[in-house]
């Protein structure tokens, strides 16, 4: 079993090949812990109107079943449920399950992208990508689902435009507060056509009234250039950077 933890510190990819994905039961919250819960969300959405209580999954846990194959269970819920990682008496607390996407320039640097002030994590550098939302109806969720999501995700927060079966399955990370990231790399475009393709989105966004999720974007080679990116970064960019440098891109089959 993998640890799920929602206060274990450190990061870490763990080396997967095959996914199986399992739903599972929402824990039943206490009385106490829904109030607190309710008061947090509450506290958070007067500070930045912008937050919405819509459908999320979260991580329920992740088992290894052979040494490459990860069987993860992921709950449906809403986004309030997160407000519990500020209850520090909660027991129901699940970490998130999302998607994040490699997007490299054709010189092999790698995309990354500061949240802005509107979302969760302001000043944060991440990969493109976020929290996974349930299928439609009797859709299934499996891979096609993730590429699809991670496909979304992509042309929302930068711009770029990929196929869903185009993005091709890199790894897993496990995030420092027990998080699930299925990872997908996406083919390479000029520098030109990603700075183009953002500068474009986000213009669109701030004429809509509205500011674009990634503010910023920087291309890097290596975990030697992090200094260059002024504020914080999510604690599993490490890894996946690192992992990403040294094998020239390329990551796990699946």
């Amino acid at each position: 079993m993998i640890e799920q933890s929602a206060r274990r510190p450190g990061a870490e990819l763990l080396d997967v090949h095959r996914l199986r994905l399992v739903e599972s039961a929402a824990p039943r919250l206490t009385p106490e812990e829904r109030l607190a819960m309710n008061r947090v969300w509450d506290e958070r959405v007067r500070a930045n109107p912008s937050f919405f209580d819509g459908p999320v999954l979260v991580c329920a846990g992740a088992e290894r079943d052979g040494p490459y194959e990860l069987v993860i269970s992921w709950v449906r819920t809403t986004y309030r449920h997160f407000a519990l990682r500020r209850v520090p008496f909660s027991t129901s607390w699940l970490p998130s399950f999302f998607v994040s996407v490699l997007q490299p320039a054709d010189d092999g640097r790698l995309l990354v992208g500061r949240m802005s002030n509107s979302t969760a994590a302001p000043g944060r550098w991440q990969l493109p990508g976020g929290s996974l939302e349930a299928p439609e109806g009797d859709e299934p969720l499996d891979m096609k689902a993730l590429r699809r999501h991670a496909a979304r995700e992509l042309i929302e927060e930068t711009g770029i435009e990929a196929r869903p079966e185009d993005l091709t399955f890199w790894n897993v990370t496990r995030a420092g507060n027990g998080g699930i990231g299925v990872l997908f790399r996406a083919p390479s475009l000029p520098e030109t056509e990603v700075r183009a393709r953002h500068a474009a989105m986000a213009e669109a966004e701030r004429a809509r009234g509205r500011e674009p999720e990634l503010d910023a974007i920087a291309l890097i080679h290596s975990t030697a250039q992090f200094p260059l990116l002024v504020g914080t970064r999510a604690d599993y960019l490490e890894p996946i950077v690192r992992r990403y440098a040294e094998g020239g891109g390329t990551g796990v089959s699946i």
